[in-house]
Parts: structure tokens; sequence; C-alpha cells
């Protein structure tokens, strides 16, 4: 067996909308096509013995144990990988299970897909289930548990922590969406103009002053000090002979610690000899040269969290410990705590395992133990200097408990240092008192403070701390949102796209577009290129300067990544017909409709999905739609349009020379077609087409008016500015030249169609075919090309994608000759810029020239260059 090719696909995609992370394996069975799993002796008991937890997928028979129902009974190993593939990440702590394996039309080929948790881990859990598959079917050895623990790794790698995760899973239940901006704890909520960013705890919102004051251990002692807030005795040290002077000054028990550091690192409490200070100032030291040193304040570590300077909670911090029992040794009931279940590796459970490191050797030291020491009954014995729940530690929630003065101080202090999401360590006896009276003292102001402790507190009620930070940074009414209009289908998708885009930016709308030309934000050109894919689409959702999305969404990004976003406002579909068929294992016109469909099945309730009712495969998505539907057709009276506004629905229709909005039994007559230049006085039809869903998508979600659309139809030009590629027509002196990006044969017949219509002769069409296209569709655009051309020139000097150049001219020429067997003129010359030359130069007066582009920028500059040095002459 072997993996041909893996795809992580990461928004709405052709096997689930809602299903957004996935893996998809295309996996060559090789061999064992030939070996289902009850054709191997002893595979089922294998997998059962390596696997046992497995006995809970049910799969298809719909009950415990259905899986090793369908190996005994003889299933394919694709069908295994994909389960083998869900249970590793679930032993990993990655719980998760949809998945799906189906035949790719080649004998022995399958595509494996399964859901994962983090992405590195998915496709490393889709690597190690073919290991572990061929492993079992050979009857190898197999170490599991390495993988594993692999698995935990790249989780606690990749994975957001507990506090950025939690405040992401409180805004997607909020509807708010996000973009995670690096690997690491940067998030993007919201999208365009409207967007907040959050690290860890950290939001856009705090205070770059405040956190640097936090940061400063010496500066916020002081500040709260001089506000009367409790603190303890300090001074800041950087040598032994200052250490001295400071610890004679306030005597022992001291802490030393950083002064800017974090997590514990570096701190020593309860120092009571100069042995121990003199080591726990190197230790400080190797974090900064400048250290606290500080009066060790004796009691409980408690933290309070204050958001938006209000109170929210608080917990009892417990470091990480065991509790002698008079018999076993310090090791030996470490390695008991470490069997609760929830202790798990890193942030996979509520507690973290205890490890043992230097600061435990330390401490153990420090009391004159290892650990083979065996503690008294009862004895508690500490492992770690602070409370960290990362490094083995427990909390308590106490929320209840604190006092209403100790809840005025903290809010106080949030407010002193200017931090909206505040974590204070207090050290004192309780917080049912106030810290004034019982002998407490304020230790630290955290920035970005933990989560877990109050999310998944050890003992007392979990805390949804995430949710005043939400509505902190989105108050009730706001979803972080902007309207996202997603336009998609075979052929006009760019056209249709850069219509609504200059519509919606006539009335003040700050417009970011993606198009197979490249990106726009405010019609500013980002991005060069085939723009249609997620990644682009994500870069206009995390423009800050955008407020208003227009998406062009082609099938190769569906099928490569996903959508870029759940959820659009309006989706668009133009039409379904034969382009990229054989592709991405997408062999037929059903197929690619499912594709196409996955952008109306994101639309929310309240938006709408626009459907050609011409085209019978899109008029079918509209089954199973969860949100309002609306049509466009060439014909008024199509049955499917007369129905559905009979029932009181909206429909965009052209009609007796109009582009009309049909509401209900009522019809709005926006603009004569003759008045709209992209359709040249109407000759262009298929602009028309195009026209009508950008004019319903405007009219049905914004607050456009009707007169607003009439001006941006009569301003929205034909042209290389406003339409680059699509139907860009030069006059020269002497002849027509035409340049088009059509490059699939409905796309071609649509340009024919206008090209008849143009008063012209002769009429030199040049051509070319694209390499990864089915022979048929080669021969089409020559059978099409031939039909409307009195002279052919084919170039193929560019995508060529596997085939040679007179692989795809031959292919042309076959379809030609079948149309125009001998009466044609034919000429190859391979160079695009070579052939628009040769045409130029043999221009006959009162001919057109169309060249059918593939760069449509380059060969833009070539025709302007050629105008510009006829007028010099």
């Amino acid at each position: 067996m072997k993996i041909v090719e893996t795809k992580v696909l990461q928004g709405p995609n052709y096997w689930s909308v809602r299903r957004n992370k996935l893996i998809q394996i295309k996996l060559d069975l090789e061999e064992m096509e030939q070996h289902p799993t009850n054709k191997i002796p002893g595979f089922t008991n294998r997998l059962r013995e390596l696997l046992p937890s497995m006995y809970s997928h049910r799969c298809s028979v719909g009950t415990p144990g259905g899986f090793f129902e369908r190996v005994e009974e003889g299933t394919w190993m694709g069908h295994v990988i994909e389960h083998i593939a869900l249970e590793l990440q679930t032993l990993a702590g990655m719980n998760t299970g949809f998945g799906r394996t189906r035949g790719t039309g080649k004998e022995g080929e399958y595509y494996v897909v399964f859901s994962y948790v983090e992405e590195d881990a998915g496709v490393f859990a889709g690597n190690a289930a073919v290991r572990i598959a061929e492993a079992l079917a050979e009857g190898t050895e197999y170490n599991l548990e390495a993988d594993i623990q692999t698995l935990r790794e790249i989780r606690e790698n990749t994975a957001m922590g507990p506090s950025t995760g939690g405040i992401v899973k409180e805004a997607a239940k909020r509807g708010i969406p996000f973009i995670r901006l690096n690997k690491h704890s940067l998030v993007q909520l919201g999208y365009g103009v409207h967007q907040k960013r959050i690290r860890a705890t950290i939001a856009s919102t705090t205070s770059n002053i405040a956190v640097d004051i936090a940061g400063d251990k010496e500066e916020t002692k002081n500040l709260l000090g001089a506000a009367e807030i409790p603190v303890p005795n300090g001074t800041i040290v950087r040598t032994e002979e200052g250490l001295k002077e400071a610890i004679e000054d306030m005597g022992y028990p001291v802490v030393l610690k950083p002064i800017d550091g974090n997590h514990g690192k570096g701190a020593t409490t309860n120092i009571t000899t100069w042995e121990q200070a003199v080591k726990a100032l190197q230790e400080a030291q190797m974090y900064g040269r400048s250290v606290i040193c500080e009066r060790f304040v004796t009691g409980f570590d408690f933290r309070v969290l204050v958001i938006n300077h209000k109170f929210i909670c608080a917990a009892l911090r417990t470091p990480a410990s065991v509790v002698g029992d008079g018999e076993h040794t310090i090791q030996w009931l470490v390695d008991e705590v470490n069997k609760d279940p929830r202790r798990g590796f890193g942030h996979e459970l509520v507690l973290t395992k205890i490890t043992v490191d230097n600061f435990t050797q330390k401490m153990l030291a420090d009391v004159g133990y290892t650990l083979e020491t065996i503690p008294a009954k009862g004895e508690l014995v500490l492992l770690k200097p602070t409370a960290n729940l990362s490094t083995g530690g427990t909390s308590t929630d106490i929320t209840d408990e604190v006092h209403s003065a100790n809840i005025f101080m903290c809010e106080r202090i949030s407010k002193i240092i200017g931090l909206d999401i505040c974590g204070i360590d207090i050290m004192a006896p309780d917080l049912k008192e106030p810290v004034t009276e019982n002998g407490g003292a304020v230790l630290e102001v955290n920035a970005a403070p933990g989560f877990r402790m109050h999310i998944e507190p050890t003992v007392g009620l979990p805390r949804n701390v995430s949710e005043p930070v939400i509505n902190m940074l989105f108050p009730k009414a706001s979803s972080g949102r902007i309207p996202i209009v997603a336009v998609t289908g075979t052929n006009g998708k760019t056209t249709t796209t850069r219509l609504i885009a200059h519509i919606c930016k006539s009335v003040g709308y700050k417009v970011g577009f993606t198009t197979s030309d490249g990106i726009y934000i405010q019609n500013n050109l980002m991005m060069r290129g085939d723009c249609t894919g997620p990644v682009s689409a994500q870069f206009v959702l995390k423009d800050p300067t955008v407020d208003f999305a227009v998406l062009e969404c082609a099938r190769g990004g569906i099928l490569k990544a996903g959508l870029a976003f759940e959820h659009c406002d309006i989706a668009i579909v133009t039409n379904v017909s034969a382009d990229h068929i054989g592709l991405g294992g997408i062999d037929n016109l059903e197929q690619m409709a499912k594709v196409k469909a996955v952008v109306p099945e994101t639309v929310f309730p309240h938006g709408y999905a626009i459907l050609n009712a011409d085209d019978d495969l899109v008029y079918g998505m509209r089954k199973g739609l969860e949100c309002n539907v609306a049509f466009f057709s060439m014909d008024e009276n199509n049955p499917r349009i007369k129905e559905h506004c009979e029932d009181g629905g909206y429909a965009a229709v052209f009609e007796n020379g109009y582009v009309s909005i049909l509401k209900g039994t009522w019809k709005i007559r926006v603009q004569k077609v003759t008045d709209i230049p992209i359709t040249y006085g109407g000759r262009a039809v298929h602009n028309i087409m195009n026209a009508l869903p950008a004019v319903l998508a405007s009219y049905l979600y914004t607050n456009i008016t009707i007169d607003d659309i009439k001006q941006s139809l009569r301003t929205f030009i034909p042209s290389d500015v406003q339409t680059p590629g699509r139907l860009n027509l030069f006059q020269f002196k002497r002849f027509q030249m035409l340049l088009d990006f059509a490059h699939n044969p409905a796309g071609l017949k649509l340009l024919g169609e206008f090209i008849k219509k143009i008063d012209a002769t002769p009429k030199v069409g040049i051509i070319s075919g694209t390499g990864d296209r089915r022979d048929e569709d080669i021969r089409d655009i020559g059978r099409i090309s031939a039909t409307f051309f009195d002279e052919i020139i084919i170039r193929q000097d560019k995508y060529l994608r596997g085939r040679t150049a007179e692989e795809i001219i031959d292919l042309l020429r076959e379809g030609i000759n079948e149309t125009k067997p001998k009466d044609l003129p034919v000429t190859i010359i391979l160079s695009e810029k070579e052939a628009v030359l040769h045409a130029y130069k043999n221009a006959k007066p009162g001919s057109l020239i169309t060249l059918l582009a593939d760069k449509v920028d380059a060969s833009l500059e070539l025709i302007k260059r050629l105008r510009e040095e006829e007028e010099e002459l």
C-alpha cells in the first residue's frame, strides 16, 4: 500500500459542509486490493488485540463492536485505515470520529477521509494508520504506544492552550468566526473592520503600558503600595552584597524571583538560610540580572481573575505535592498520584501528570529528602515551588467565599495597573476576610492569566471565564462579521463578482473581493494570479479595512482545502458545465455540481442562495437548503420562475429587453440591457446572464436602492481596468481586437454567440487547449472555434500540464476538421506573443482578431502597447 496524496481540508468541503476539519488521503492498495480483511488469516484477532478500544466503533452496523463485525465479514484496507486513524487521535486525547472511504474510480485506489482535531496530528495519524494496517496484515509487532505519545506531543506543540481555546469556543457559541494567525496563540476573532485579536488571554483592547507594568514586578509593587494595596516589603538586588543588605534589612524568610519572570520561572520561596539565598539568586539571574527580594508572606496561594475591571472568580492553588503514608517512597507516591484518570499529558485532561525535574530535586534536597525518602503518614511533601497547573498543581474554586472588600480591592488593582484581563496573585490565610486585616499581601499582577484553573478546577464549580472576555470584545448585539457574498459556477464567476463589488463600492462599502485575476481591497490590486481559493478569501477576511467581502470560489480551492468561511450571507451559482472533468476525483457533471453545491449549503438561514433556474443541475441544488432561495433566468416564463414567484419568492429575469426583479407577482424593471455597457448593447448575452444574479444579490441583502443599482450598472464599463480579460474590445485603425478568458467549451460557445453579432470580416481566432482537460474537451474547443472563426491560429506555449504541445494541437485540429475539414485556414504558432504579432501584422481591414488568453495581464499589456505604437505613427 502507498499514500499517493494527502490533503488537509479546513473548511466546508466536498465530503461534508459541517465537518470542516478533514484529512483526505488518496490511497493505492496495490496488491492488498485482492486481500480484504476476511482473506488475511488472523487479521481480526490481531486488530482486536492491538486496539481493543475500537470496540466502540459502531460503523454502518450501528452498534458497539460494529466495526469489528465488518472486519470479520471482510472489508477493504482503506476502511480499516480510516478507523485506525480516528482511534489513534482519540487515544492521544483528541476525540474525533467522522470518516468516509470511497473509491476514486480507479481499481485499487481509494479516498480515505477522516476528521482531525489538530492538523499535524491528523496527517501523522493517517501515515501511522497505514503502517499499522501493514503490520497487522503481515503479523509483525508494532509499537503503538510510541505513535500515541508522538501524537500527544504534536497536540501539545500545535493545539491552542486551554485559555485561548476556551475563548475561541465561546466566540463560536456566539457565532463569531475566528482565524488562527500563527501556529501559536495569536487568533483573530471576527472579520474585516469588526475583528479583534487575542494572544492567549491578552486582547487587542489590552493596554501595552499595562502589560509592561505588570511585567515589571517592582513597578507593579510600587504602584500598588502607593495606592495603599498591601504588598510584601522588598527591594531589587543584583549582587550578593545587595542581597545580603536586603536580607539584613527584612530578615528571613524571603522570596527571590526575576523582576520580569513568569510562570514561576527562576523563583524560590521560603528561603531561610544564606546558602539557600545565594543559590536562589543564581537561579533567578538565569532569567535576568535584576532580581526582586521580598518578605515571604505565609498563607495560601490564591488567584483572582478580573475581566473588564469586574471580579469574575477566584481559586486556591496548591503546588504539585504528595501526602506520605509512612510506608512508601516519594517516587512511589508520585506514580500513584499520576494514576489519577484526571491527570494526563500536558493539557489533555483536567490535571497534568507530575514530572520530576530540577525544581523537584531542589525542593526535596532543601528539606533533606530524596525520591527514595519515605515521608511520615499525613506529611505534605511539596514537589514544585509554584502552584501552576501545567506542572501538576491543583486548583479549588473559592469564588463564592471571597469577601466584598477583597473584590473591591482586586477590581481597583485592575484599574490601577490598567489591565482589562487581569490575574492577581494573593498570599493570605484565606480570602473570606479582608486581606488588609488578615496579614495577606498581593504578590503579583499578571497579564495573560491562565484560565485553566477556573475552567476546570480540581475541586469546586467550573467558571465560564471566556464569556466575559467575548462580551467585552463583542457587545451582545455584535457577531464580528461582515457581509459575505460567495460566487461559484463554471463560467461567469469573475464578471459577476466584479459587478457586485462595483455596486457595493458605489454606495460606500469598503469592499474586498477575490477573482481569478487577483485579490482587490477597495479596488487596489493586492495580489495577482488565480486567487479563488481559501487562502485568498482569508486574505480579504483578515483585512482590517474591509466591511464587505465578495469571494469568487472555484472548484480547485474547494477540493484542495475547502472554503475559507463556514457561513456566508449570499451564495450565487452561475452554472455547471464540462470543465476540469476528470481532475481531483470529479469525473462527471453530477459530481461537479456537488462540488459547487458546497457554497450555497453554507448560507445562513436568513441569507439567500441565488441559483440559475435555466440550469438543471444548479436548480437541483435548492433541495435540502436551510436558507432562503432566489432564482435568475433568461426567460421570465420559465415554469420554475413562475412557480417560485407565485409562492412569493424573488427572482431576476431578462424580459422585454430589461433586467428585472420579480418580487412575488410584482415586477421591478431595473435597467434596459442596451444601457448596460458590459452587454455591448445586448449582444453579449452571457453578460446579461451575469448581471442578473449580481443585481438580485445587491437588492436582497444590502440597503442598496434600485436607483443605486441602475447607476452602478451604467458605470461598470467593459475594459482592461474593470473587467480585465472579459470581453475587452480594442479598436485599432483598420481592425478590432477582442481579448477574452474563455477557456472551456461552454464559455467559448457564449463568446461565439457574441462574436457572431459583431460586424467584422474576416474573424480570426487565436486559440489553445489546456493539457489537463479530457481529449474530448480539447477537441470541443476546436469544433466550436471552427463554427465562428474564418481563420484560426493555434498557439500552445502554456498549460501543457503533462502533455506535449503537439498532442494538444493534434486534438484541436481533429475538432476543427470535424466541423470544417477543408476550407478553414489553420496556422500553428506556438508562442502566444508571436501569434498575436503575426495576426496584428497580417490583419485585414475590417477584421476582428480574437485572442483566447491564458495570462491576461501579459496579453493586455501587449495589445495596449501595439495600439499605442499605432497611435504614435
